[in-house]
Protein backbone atom coordinates (compact mmCIF):
# COMPACT_ATOMS: atom_id res chain seq x y z
CA UNK A 1 0.00 0.00 0.00
CA UNK A 2 1.51 3.60 -1.00
CA UNK A 3 1.35 5.61 2.04
CA UNK A 4 -0.08 8.99 1.28
CA UNK A 5 2.19 11.60 2.91
CA UNK A 6 -0.52 14.12 3.22
CA UNK A 7 -3.14 15.55 5.74
CA UNK A 8 -3.71 18.64 7.85
CA UNK A 9 -0.27 19.26 9.40
CA UNK A 10 2.65 19.12 7.01
CA UNK A 11 4.20 15.70 7.20
CA UNK A 12 8.02 14.22 7.22
CA UNK A 13 9.90 13.81 4.10
CA UNK A 14 8.82 11.01 1.58
CA UNK A 15 11.97 9.36 2.47
CA UNK A 16 10.61 9.18 6.31
CA UNK A 17 7.32 7.54 5.18
CA UNK A 18 8.62 4.82 2.74
CA UNK A 19 7.89 1.19 3.96
CA UNK A 20 9.97 0.42 7.02
CA UNK A 21 11.73 3.43 7.39
CA UNK A 22 10.16 5.04 9.74
CA UNK A 23 10.79 1.76 12.13
CA UNK A 24 14.71 1.53 11.15
CA UNK A 25 17.32 3.28 12.73
CA UNK A 26 21.46 3.09 12.33
CA UNK A 27 23.42 1.87 14.96
CA UNK A 28 27.18 0.79 15.43
CA UNK A 29 26.70 -2.29 15.08
CA UNK A 30 24.41 -2.86 11.95
CA UNK A 31 20.66 -1.73 11.37
CA UNK A 32 18.57 -2.21 14.18
CA UNK A 33 14.80 -1.84 13.90
CA UNK A 34 13.25 0.49 16.89
CA UNK A 35 9.95 -0.63 18.82
CA UNK A 36 7.30 1.26 17.46
CA UNK A 37 5.24 2.41 20.52
CA UNK A 38 1.46 4.77 19.24
CA UNK A 39 0.14 6.31 22.71
CA UNK A 40 -3.68 7.64 22.23
CA UNK A 41 -7.24 7.75 23.47
CA UNK A 42 -10.00 5.73 22.98
CA UNK A 43 -12.76 8.00 20.31
CA UNK A 44 -15.99 7.34 22.40
CA UNK A 45 -17.71 8.08 18.86
CA UNK A 46 -15.16 7.43 16.11
CA UNK A 47 -14.15 3.95 17.79
CA UNK A 48 -17.30 3.00 18.50
CA UNK A 49 -19.01 -0.01 16.93
CA UNK A 50 -20.90 -3.31 17.28
CA UNK A 51 -21.87 -6.52 15.42
CA UNK A 52 -20.52 -7.55 12.35
CA UNK A 53 -21.12 -4.60 10.47
CA UNK A 54 -18.56 -2.40 12.76
CA UNK A 55 -16.26 -3.28 10.37
CA UNK A 56 -18.00 -1.04 7.39
CA UNK A 57 -17.31 1.74 9.64
CA UNK A 58 -14.04 3.58 9.65
CA UNK A 59 -12.18 3.36 12.93
CA UNK A 60 -9.27 5.03 13.98
CA UNK A 61 -7.61 3.45 16.31
CA UNK A 62 -8.39 -0.12 14.78
CA UNK A 63 -6.94 1.19 11.80
CA UNK A 64 -3.46 1.92 13.77
CA UNK A 65 -3.15 -1.94 12.90
CA UNK A 66 -4.31 -2.20 9.47
CA UNK A 67 -1.44 -0.04 7.12
CA UNK A 68 1.26 -2.37 5.90
CA UNK A 69 4.12 -0.28 6.21
CA UNK A 70 3.06 1.58 9.65
CA UNK A 71 4.04 -1.98 12.09
CA UNK A 72 2.89 -1.02 15.31
CA UNK A 73 4.17 -2.85 18.22
CA UNK A 74 2.78 -1.34 20.82
CA UNK A 75 -0.44 1.12 21.72
CA UNK A 76 -0.93 2.78 25.07
CA UNK A 77 -4.45 3.02 25.00
CA UNK A 78 -6.28 5.83 27.60
CA UNK A 79 -9.55 5.55 28.08
CA UNK A 80 -12.21 7.20 30.28
CA UNK A 81 -14.46 4.55 32.40
CA UNK A 82 -17.30 5.41 30.82
CA UNK A 83 -15.49 4.07 27.55
CA UNK A 84 -14.45 0.72 28.82
CA UNK A 85 -16.30 -1.55 26.74
CA UNK A 86 -15.10 0.65 23.85
CA UNK A 87 -11.95 0.27 24.60
CA UNK A 88 -11.90 -3.47 25.15
CA UNK A 89 -13.91 -4.36 21.60
CA UNK A 90 -11.01 -2.14 19.86
CA UNK A 91 -8.88 -4.38 22.32
CA UNK A 92 -10.03 -7.43 20.87
CA UNK A 93 -10.35 -6.37 16.78
CA UNK A 94 -6.68 -5.17 17.05
CA UNK A 95 -6.24 -8.41 17.87
CA UNK A 96 -7.58 -9.72 14.90
CA UNK A 97 -5.68 -7.37 12.37
CA UNK A 98 -2.45 -6.88 13.90
CA UNK A 99 -1.75 -10.01 16.40
CA UNK A 100 2.21 -8.79 16.51
CA UNK A 101 0.64 -5.39 18.20
CA UNK A 102 0.40 -5.29 22.27
CA UNK A 103 -2.45 -3.24 23.62
CA UNK A 104 -2.13 -1.94 26.83
CA UNK A 105 -5.29 -0.03 28.28
CA UNK A 106 -4.69 2.37 31.23
CA UNK A 107 -8.25 3.99 32.58
CA UNK A 108 -7.76 7.76 32.91
CA UNK A 109 -9.34 9.22 36.17
CA UNK A 110 -12.24 10.44 36.51
CA UNK A 111 -13.30 13.82 35.33
CA UNK A 112 -14.38 16.02 32.46
CA UNK A 113 -12.79 15.27 29.36
CA UNK A 114 -13.60 19.29 27.99
CA UNK A 115 -12.07 20.78 31.07
CA UNK A 116 -8.66 21.98 30.29
CA UNK A 117 -7.33 22.24 33.10
CA UNK A 118 -8.34 18.74 35.08
CA UNK A 119 -7.62 17.13 31.57
CA UNK A 120 -3.86 18.65 31.34
CA UNK A 121 -3.49 17.54 34.69
CA UNK A 122 -4.73 13.94 34.16
CA UNK A 123 -2.50 13.39 30.77
CA UNK A 124 0.53 15.23 32.73
CA UNK A 125 0.10 12.83 35.26
CA UNK A 126 -0.11 9.73 33.20
CA UNK A 127 3.13 11.43 31.13
CA UNK A 128 5.23 11.93 34.09
CA UNK A 129 5.05 8.47 35.61
CA UNK A 130 5.04 6.78 32.02
CA UNK A 131 8.89 4.42 31.38
CA UNK A 132 9.92 5.50 28.69
CA UNK A 133 12.69 4.80 26.70
CA UNK A 134 13.84 6.74 23.66
CA UNK A 135 16.97 4.54 23.11
CA UNK A 136 15.24 1.64 22.15
CA UNK A 137 11.34 2.90 21.58
CA UNK A 138 9.87 5.74 18.31
CA UNK A 139 6.76 7.13 20.11
CA UNK A 140 4.40 8.03 18.10
CA UNK A 141 1.54 10.49 19.87
CA UNK A 142 -1.97 9.71 18.25
CA UNK A 143 -4.22 12.47 17.86
CA UNK A 144 -7.34 11.83 16.12
CA UNK A 145 -9.33 9.87 18.68
CA UNK A 146 -10.40 12.25 22.24
CA UNK A 147 -12.10 15.24 22.68
CA UNK A 148 -10.38 18.80 21.15
CA UNK A 149 -9.38 19.24 24.81
CA UNK A 150 -8.05 16.38 24.81
CA UNK A 151 -5.92 16.65 21.68
CA UNK A 152 -4.02 19.86 22.29
CA UNK A 153 -3.13 19.18 25.76
CA UNK A 154 -1.81 16.03 24.21
CA UNK A 155 0.13 18.03 21.69
CA UNK A 156 1.03 20.49 24.15
CA UNK A 157 2.76 17.94 26.38
CA UNK A 158 4.40 16.59 23.03
CA UNK A 159 5.87 20.24 22.14
CA UNK A 160 7.29 20.71 25.09
CA UNK A 161 9.06 17.46 25.33
CA UNK A 162 7.15 15.80 27.63
CA UNK A 163 6.07 13.40 25.41
CA UNK A 164 9.37 12.34 23.51
CA UNK A 165 7.84 11.73 20.55
CA UNK A 166 6.47 12.90 17.10
CA UNK A 167 2.53 13.48 16.23
CA UNK A 168 0.43 10.91 14.10
CA UNK A 169 -2.93 11.94 12.66
CA UNK A 170 -5.22 9.54 10.60
CA UNK A 171 -7.72 10.39 7.86
CA UNK A 172 -10.54 8.27 6.69
CA UNK A 173 -10.28 6.58 3.27
CA UNK A 174 -11.57 8.12 0.25
CA UNK A 175 -15.15 6.06 -0.65
CA UNK A 176 -13.68 4.68 -3.73
CA UNK A 177 -10.66 3.84 -2.48
CA UNK A 178 -11.46 2.04 0.82
CA UNK A 179 -8.97 0.38 3.35
CA UNK A 180 -7.73 1.81 6.38
CA UNK A 181 -7.06 5.33 5.62
CA UNK A 182 -4.22 7.72 5.41
CA UNK A 183 -2.01 8.54 7.99
CA UNK A 184 0.33 11.40 8.32
CA UNK A 185 3.74 11.89 11.19
CA UNK A 186 4.52 15.01 12.26
CA UNK A 187 7.86 15.72 13.91
CA UNK A 188 7.50 19.33 15.81
CA UNK A 189 11.30 20.05 15.38
CA UNK A 190 10.50 23.06 12.87
CA UNK A 191 14.10 23.17 11.50
CA UNK A 192 13.77 20.19 10.07
CA UNK A 193 11.44 21.86 7.23
CA UNK A 194 13.09 23.57 4.97
CA UNK A 195 10.53 25.75 3.80
CA UNK A 196 8.94 26.27 7.08
CA UNK A 197 13.07 27.46 8.33
CA UNK A 198 13.33 30.05 5.44
CA UNK A 199 9.76 31.37 6.11
CA UNK A 200 11.23 32.11 9.83
CA UNK A 201 14.31 33.33 8.70
CA UNK A 202 12.86 36.29 6.41
CA UNK A 203 10.50 36.64 9.30
CA UNK A 204 13.31 37.44 11.58
CA UNK A 205 15.24 39.25 8.37
CA UNK A 206 12.04 41.65 8.55
CA UNK A 207 11.91 42.11 12.29
CA UNK A 208 15.48 43.11 12.02
CA UNK A 209 14.68 45.29 9.04
CA UNK A 210 11.91 47.36 10.82
CA UNK A 211 13.58 47.54 14.05
CA UNK A 212 16.71 49.06 12.42
CA UNK A 213 14.48 51.76 10.55
CA UNK A 214 15.97 54.85 10.38
CA UNK A 215 19.57 53.51 12.58
CA UNK A 216 21.57 53.16 10.14
CA UNK A 217 24.76 51.16 10.97
CA UNK A 218 27.61 49.52 9.19
CA UNK A 219 28.95 48.69 13.07
CA UNK A 220 29.68 45.06 13.27
CA UNK A 221 28.89 45.12 17.23
CA UNK A 222 26.17 47.43 16.66
CA UNK A 223 24.86 45.15 14.07
CA UNK A 224 24.74 41.77 16.56
CA UNK A 225 24.18 44.15 19.04
CA UNK A 226 20.41 44.68 17.05
CA UNK A 227 20.24 41.40 15.88
CA UNK A 228 19.84 40.00 19.59
CA UNK A 229 17.70 43.20 20.47
CA UNK A 230 15.05 42.09 18.10
CA UNK A 231 15.03 38.27 19.10
CA UNK A 232 14.35 39.14 22.83
CA UNK A 233 11.70 41.80 21.85
CA UNK A 234 10.29 39.35 20.07
CA UNK A 235 10.34 36.61 22.67
CA UNK A 236 9.48 38.61 26.13
CA UNK A 237 7.94 41.19 27.81
CA UNK A 238 10.28 41.67 30.38
CA UNK A 239 11.51 45.00 30.79
CA UNK A 240 14.28 45.96 28.85
CA UNK A 241 16.70 49.14 30.00
CA UNK A 242 18.55 51.36 26.60
CA UNK A 243 21.46 52.87 27.86
CA UNK A 244 24.02 55.54 25.71
CA UNK A 245 25.24 59.30 25.94
CA UNK A 246 22.29 61.63 24.87
CA UNK A 247 20.89 61.97 21.35
CA UNK A 248 22.46 58.46 20.72
CA UNK A 249 18.61 57.00 19.26
CA UNK A 250 17.00 55.40 22.27
CA UNK A 251 13.43 56.85 22.06
CA UNK A 252 13.70 56.26 18.43
CA UNK A 253 14.86 52.54 19.04
CA UNK A 254 11.92 52.38 21.25
CA UNK A 255 9.68 53.20 19.17
CA UNK A 256 11.23 50.69 16.70
CA UNK A 257 10.62 47.55 19.35
CA UNK A 258 6.94 48.78 19.51
CA UNK A 259 6.52 48.70 15.97
CA UNK A 260 8.02 44.89 15.99
CA UNK A 261 5.77 43.56 18.60
CA UNK A 262 2.54 45.38 16.75
CA UNK A 263 3.61 43.63 13.65
CA UNK A 264 4.19 39.97 15.17
CA UNK A 265 0.64 41.02 17.15
CA UNK A 266 2.38 40.61 20.63
CA UNK A 267 1.18 43.83 21.76
CA UNK A 268 -2.26 45.12 21.45
CA UNK A 269 -2.41 48.62 23.78
CA UNK A 270 -0.45 51.73 22.83
CA UNK A 271 3.26 52.87 23.29
CA UNK A 272 3.03 55.78 25.93
CA UNK A 273 6.17 57.75 25.75
CA UNK A 274 7.65 60.15 28.64
CA UNK A 275 10.93 61.84 29.47
CA UNK A 276 10.84 61.17 33.36
CA UNK A 277 13.09 64.63 33.38
CA UNK A 278 9.97 66.57 32.36
CA UNK A 279 8.37 65.66 35.68
CA UNK A 280 9.22 66.81 39.16
CA UNK A 281 7.67 67.23 42.31
CA UNK A 282 3.84 66.32 43.12
CA UNK A 283 2.93 66.13 39.43
CA UNK A 284 5.49 63.13 38.83
CA UNK A 285 3.16 60.79 40.72
CA UNK A 286 -0.10 62.29 39.48
CA UNK A 287 1.41 62.33 35.99
CA UNK A 288 2.69 58.32 36.48
CA UNK A 289 0.11 56.49 38.58
CA UNK A 290 -3.01 59.31 37.77
CA UNK A 291 -5.03 60.57 40.90
CA UNK A 292 -8.86 60.93 42.05
CA UNK A 293 -10.49 64.28 41.91
CA UNK A 294 -10.32 66.22 45.06
CA UNK A 295 -7.24 64.57 45.62
CA UNK A 296 -5.14 67.92 45.64
CA UNK A 297 -5.65 71.11 45.19
CA UNK A 298 -6.60 71.71 41.51
CA UNK A 299 -7.65 67.90 41.09
CA UNK A 300 -10.99 68.99 39.72
CA UNK A 301 -11.49 64.93 37.37
CA UNK A 302 -9.96 61.72 38.03
CA UNK A 303 -6.69 61.27 35.75
CA UNK A 304 -6.10 57.44 34.80
CA UNK A 305 -1.85 58.13 34.87
CA UNK A 306 0.41 56.82 32.27
CA UNK A 307 0.70 53.53 33.17
CA UNK A 308 -2.84 52.93 32.63
CA UNK A 309 -2.81 54.74 29.63
CA UNK A 310 0.02 51.95 28.89
CA UNK A 311 -2.32 48.60 29.83
CA UNK A 312 -2.17 46.32 27.35
CA UNK A 313 0.67 47.67 25.30
CA UNK A 314 4.20 49.59 26.28
CA UNK A 315 5.60 51.68 28.80
CA UNK A 316 8.75 54.18 27.30
CA UNK A 317 10.12 55.87 30.66
CA UNK A 318 13.46 57.44 29.31
CA UNK A 319 15.18 59.17 31.52
CA UNK A 320 14.39 56.64 33.92
CA UNK A 321 17.42 58.17 36.61
CA UNK A 322 15.47 60.92 36.93
CA UNK A 323 12.70 59.65 39.18
CA UNK A 324 12.68 60.67 42.90
CA UNK A 325 12.85 57.46 45.05
CA UNK A 326 8.67 57.48 45.86
CA UNK A 327 7.90 57.07 42.17
CA UNK A 328 10.66 54.41 41.92
CA UNK A 329 9.07 52.39 44.60
CA UNK A 330 5.83 52.72 43.19
CA UNK A 331 7.06 51.99 40.05
CA UNK A 332 9.23 48.71 41.04
CA UNK A 333 5.32 47.44 42.88
CA UNK A 334 3.46 48.26 39.56
CA UNK A 335 5.88 46.13 37.46
CA UNK A 336 6.18 42.93 40.14
CA UNK A 337 2.20 43.03 41.05
CA UNK A 338 0.45 45.17 38.09
CA UNK A 339 -1.17 46.95 40.58
CA UNK A 340 -0.75 50.32 42.26
CA UNK A 341 -2.47 53.36 44.04
CA UNK A 342 -3.36 56.34 42.52
CA UNK A 343 -2.95 59.64 44.32
CA UNK A 344 -5.95 59.95 46.49
CA UNK A 345 -7.25 56.43 46.05
CA UNK A 346 -8.17 53.78 48.22
CA UNK A 347 -8.33 51.52 46.32
CA UNK A 348 -5.74 50.14 44.15
CA UNK A 349 -6.00 49.50 39.86
CA UNK A 350 -4.53 47.11 37.51
CA UNK A 351 -2.33 47.77 34.57
CA UNK A 352 -0.05 45.20 32.73
CA UNK A 353 2.43 46.74 30.32
CA UNK A 354 6.00 45.94 29.20
CA UNK A 355 8.38 48.87 30.32
CA UNK A 356 11.20 50.37 27.84
CA UNK A 357 13.79 52.10 29.73
CA UNK A 358 15.99 54.44 29.01
CA UNK A 359 18.77 56.92 30.89
CA UNK A 360 22.27 58.24 29.52
CA UNK A 361 23.52 57.96 33.22
CA UNK A 362 25.10 54.96 34.87
CA UNK A 363 22.28 53.82 37.67
CA UNK A 364 24.29 51.79 39.28
CA UNK A 365 26.55 54.50 40.20
CA UNK A 366 23.36 56.07 41.39
CA UNK A 367 22.40 53.05 43.67
CA UNK A 368 25.86 53.66 44.88
CA UNK A 369 24.85 57.35 45.68
CA UNK A 370 21.57 56.37 47.21
CA UNK A 371 19.88 58.27 44.03
CA UNK A 372 18.26 54.76 42.64
CA UNK A 373 16.58 52.21 44.20
CA UNK A 374 18.90 49.08 44.13
CA UNK A 375 15.80 46.72 43.95
CA UNK A 376 14.32 48.61 40.78
CA UNK A 377 17.44 48.31 39.01
CA UNK A 378 17.94 44.52 39.40
CA UNK A 379 13.64 44.17 37.94
CA UNK A 380 14.75 46.53 34.66
CA UNK A 381 18.26 45.36 34.45
CA UNK A 382 17.24 42.03 33.09
CA UNK A 383 18.13 42.52 29.40
CA UNK A 384 20.37 45.78 28.93
CA UNK A 385 21.59 47.25 25.32
CA UNK A 386 23.82 49.97 25.64
CA UNK A 387 23.77 52.23 22.32
CA UNK A 388 27.10 53.46 21.34
CA UNK A 389 27.48 57.20 20.83
CA UNK A 390 28.92 58.32 17.26
CA UNK A 391 32.25 59.05 18.19
CA UNK A 392 31.86 55.21 19.22
CA UNK A 393 30.77 54.48 15.55
CA UNK A 394 32.39 56.43 13.04
CA UNK A 395 32.06 54.21 9.89
CA UNK A 396 28.52 55.33 10.57
CA UNK A 397 28.61 58.85 9.81
CA UNK A 398 28.59 58.28 5.98
CA UNK A 399 25.35 56.10 5.63
CA UNK A 400 23.26 58.24 8.79
CA UNK A 401 24.45 61.40 6.63
CA UNK A 402 22.58 60.38 3.72
CA UNK A 403 19.20 59.36 6.15
CA UNK A 404 19.71 63.05 8.00
CA UNK A 405 19.99 64.75 4.30
CA UNK A 406 17.10 63.27 3.35
CA UNK A 407 15.20 63.89 6.39
CA UNK A 408 15.93 67.83 6.03
CA UNK A 409 14.62 67.60 2.44
CA UNK A 410 11.41 66.39 3.63
CA UNK A 411 11.53 69.19 6.55
CA UNK A 412 12.71 71.69 3.76
CA UNK A 413 10.18 70.54 0.92
CA UNK A 414 12.76 70.61 -1.59
CA UNK A 415 15.77 68.57 -2.16
CA UNK A 416 19.03 69.06 -1.38
CA UNK A 417 22.23 67.42 -2.01
CA UNK A 418 26.38 67.62 -1.60
CA UNK A 419 28.65 68.43 -4.09
CA UNK A 420 31.31 65.48 -4.02
CA UNK A 421 34.12 67.70 -2.57
CA UNK A 422 31.65 69.16 -0.27
CA UNK A 423 30.85 65.53 1.13
CA UNK A 424 33.84 64.76 1.26
CA UNK A 425 35.48 67.53 3.62
CA UNK A 426 32.44 66.37 5.86
CA UNK A 427 32.88 63.54 6.22
CA UNK A 428 36.71 63.56 6.69
CA UNK A 429 36.50 66.34 9.42
CA UNK A 430 33.17 64.29 10.67
CA UNK A 431 35.50 61.08 11.45
CA UNK A 432 38.45 63.37 13.13
CA UNK A 433 39.54 63.51 16.18
CA UNK A 434 37.89 66.98 16.15
CA UNK A 435 34.33 66.07 15.67
CA UNK A 436 33.55 65.48 19.28
CA UNK A 437 29.37 65.02 18.55
CA UNK A 438 28.38 65.74 21.99
CA UNK A 439 24.95 65.70 20.70
CA UNK A 440 25.55 62.60 19.05
CA UNK A 441 22.83 62.02 15.83
CA UNK A 442 20.78 65.12 17.11
CA UNK A 443 23.99 66.99 16.82
CA UNK A 444 23.89 65.18 13.27
CA UNK A 445 20.66 66.38 12.18
CA UNK A 446 21.05 69.44 13.30
CA UNK A 447 23.98 70.64 11.20
CA UNK A 448 22.55 68.78 7.95
CA UNK A 449 19.59 70.60 8.43
CA UNK A 450 21.56 73.81 8.66
CA UNK A 451 23.98 73.28 5.67
CA UNK A 452 20.78 71.96 3.86
CA UNK A 453 18.83 75.25 4.61
CA UNK A 454 21.71 77.28 3.44
CA UNK A 455 22.60 76.00 0.49
CA UNK A 456 22.55 77.64 -3.00
CA UNK A 457 19.94 76.26 -5.07
CA UNK A 458 20.12 73.14 -2.65
CA UNK A 459 23.06 71.88 -3.24
CA UNK A 460 25.60 71.63 -0.77
CA UNK A 461 29.22 73.44 -1.71
CA UNK A 462 32.87 73.33 0.03
CA UNK A 463 31.75 76.59 1.24
CA UNK A 464 28.45 75.77 3.31
CA UNK A 465 30.56 72.93 4.58
CA UNK A 466 33.45 75.19 5.97
CA UNK A 467 31.19 77.31 7.33
CA UNK A 468 29.06 74.79 9.71
CA UNK A 469 32.42 73.39 10.46
CA UNK A 470 33.74 76.30 11.97
CA UNK A 471 30.22 76.24 13.77
CA UNK A 472 30.69 73.27 15.47
CA UNK A 473 34.29 73.80 16.34
CA UNK A 474 33.38 76.60 18.15
CA UNK A 475 29.61 74.88 19.79
CA UNK A 476 32.39 72.15 21.02
CA UNK A 477 35.01 74.81 21.90
CA UNK A 478 34.91 74.56 26.02
CA UNK A 479 31.85 71.78 25.82
CA UNK A 480 32.42 68.43 27.91
CA UNK A 481 33.51 65.24 25.60
CA UNK A 482 31.64 63.36 27.68
CA UNK A 483 32.64 60.18 25.81
CA UNK A 484 35.84 60.68 26.20
CA UNK A 485 35.74 60.93 30.42
CA UNK A 486 33.98 57.75 29.91
CA UNK A 487 36.23 56.04 27.85
CA UNK A 488 39.06 56.98 30.13
CA UNK A 489 37.24 56.17 33.71
CA UNK A 490 34.76 54.33 32.93
CA UNK A 491 30.82 55.14 32.83
CA UNK A 492 30.23 54.99 36.54
CA UNK A 493 33.05 56.82 37.57
CA UNK A 494 32.64 59.68 35.07
CA UNK A 495 28.94 59.80 35.88
CA UNK A 496 30.27 60.30 40.09
CA UNK A 497 31.96 63.46 38.89
CA UNK A 498 30.76 67.42 39.16
CA UNK A 499 30.86 68.85 36.32
CA UNK A 500 33.18 71.61 37.46
CA UNK A 501 35.73 68.18 37.58
CA UNK A 502 34.54 67.21 34.27
CA UNK A 503 34.96 70.02 32.47
CA UNK A 504 38.82 70.26 34.38
CA UNK A 505 39.72 66.89 33.53
CA UNK A 506 38.68 67.29 30.00
CA UNK A 507 40.64 69.98 29.64
CA UNK A 508 43.68 68.29 31.11
CA UNK A 509 42.86 65.36 28.83
CA UNK A 510 43.73 67.47 25.79
CA UNK A 511 46.54 68.76 27.13
CA UNK A 512 48.29 65.18 27.84
CA UNK A 513 47.63 63.82 24.73
CA UNK A 514 49.03 66.18 22.54
CA UNK A 515 51.96 67.20 25.07
CA UNK A 516 55.36 65.43 24.14
CA UNK A 517 56.26 64.96 28.08
CA UNK A 518 54.70 64.80 31.45
CA UNK A 519 56.76 68.47 32.38
CA UNK A 520 55.92 69.75 28.79
CA UNK A 521 52.03 69.09 29.81
CA UNK A 522 52.56 70.29 33.57
CA UNK A 523 54.15 73.44 31.64
CA UNK A 524 51.08 74.29 29.47
CA UNK A 525 48.99 73.90 32.01
CA UNK A 526 50.47 75.61 34.94
CA UNK A 527 51.80 78.80 32.94
CA UNK A 528 50.28 81.74 34.84
CA UNK A 529 51.28 80.28 38.21
CA UNK A 530 54.32 79.13 37.66
CA UNK A 531 55.78 82.35 36.52
CA UNK A 532 54.82 83.58 40.09
CA UNK A 533 56.65 80.96 41.83
CA UNK A 534 60.56 81.04 43.00
CA UNK A 535 60.57 77.22 42.26
CA UNK A 536 58.37 74.95 40.47
CA UNK A 537 57.83 71.46 39.74
CA UNK A 538 54.95 71.50 36.92
CA UNK A 539 55.05 67.55 36.20
CA UNK A 540 54.84 66.65 39.94
CA UNK A 541 51.63 68.83 40.24
CA UNK A 542 50.26 67.33 36.94
CA UNK A 543 50.90 63.83 38.24
CA UNK A 544 49.49 64.27 41.45
CA UNK A 545 46.39 65.64 40.02
CA UNK A 546 45.90 62.36 37.55
CA UNK A 547 46.43 60.46 40.39
CA UNK A 548 43.28 61.81 42.05
CA UNK A 549 41.34 59.94 39.28
CA UNK A 550 43.30 57.00 39.05
CA UNK A 551 44.88 57.96 35.79
CA UNK A 552 48.61 57.94 34.84
CA UNK A 553 50.46 60.37 32.05
CA UNK A 554 51.99 57.38 29.98
CA UNK A 555 48.70 55.95 29.86
CA UNK A 556 46.98 58.94 29.04
CA UNK A 557 49.50 60.15 26.21
CA UNK A 558 48.63 56.88 24.64
CA UNK A 559 45.15 56.81 24.86
CA UNK A 560 44.70 53.93 27.17
CA UNK A 561 42.22 54.30 29.47
CA UNK A 562 42.20 53.75 33.72
CA UNK A 563 39.92 50.82 33.39
CA UNK A 564 40.42 48.61 30.38
CA UNK A 565 43.67 48.79 27.62
CA UNK A 566 42.92 50.60 24.27
CA UNK A 567 43.24 46.90 22.75
CA UNK A 568 40.31 45.79 24.87
CA UNK A 569 37.23 48.23 24.51
CA UNK A 570 34.54 47.67 26.78
CA UNK A 571 30.93 46.16 24.93
CA UNK A 572 28.55 48.36 23.30
CA UNK A 573 26.19 46.62 24.76
CA UNK A 574 25.49 43.35 26.48
CA UNK A 575 22.27 41.49 27.46
CA UNK A 576 22.46 40.23 31.16
CA UNK A 577 19.98 37.89 33.00
CA UNK A 578 19.71 38.39 36.79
Amino acid sequence: MRPPCQGAFPAISAEACRPGVLNRIHMDNGLIRRRVVVLGLVGSKLDAGRGPDRWARWRPTVALGMHEDLRVDRIELLFHPVAAGIAESVHADLALVSPETRVVLTPLAEGDPWDFESTFERLHDFVRGYPFDPEREDYLVHLTTGTHVEQICLFLLTESRHLPGRLLQLAPPRASVGGPGRYTVVDLDLSRYDRLAARFAVERHEGLSLLKQGLETRNPAFNALMTQLERVATATRAPILLTGPTGAGKSQLARRIYAVKRARHQTRGPLVEVNCATLRGDGAMSALFGHTRGAFTGAVQDRPGLLRQADGGVLFLDEVGELGLDEQAMLLRALEEGRFLPVGADREVESTFQLLAGTNRALDAQVRSGRFREDLLARIDLWHFRLPGLRERPEDLEPNLALELERAGRALGHRATFSREAREAFLRFGTSAEALWTGNFRDLGAAVLRMATLAPGGRIDEATVEAEVTRLRARWRGAVPDDRIADTLGHAAADELDRFDRVQLALVLEVCRSAESLSAAGRHLFQASRARKTSSNDADRLRKYLARFGLEFERVRAGASAVARADTPPPIGHAAVR
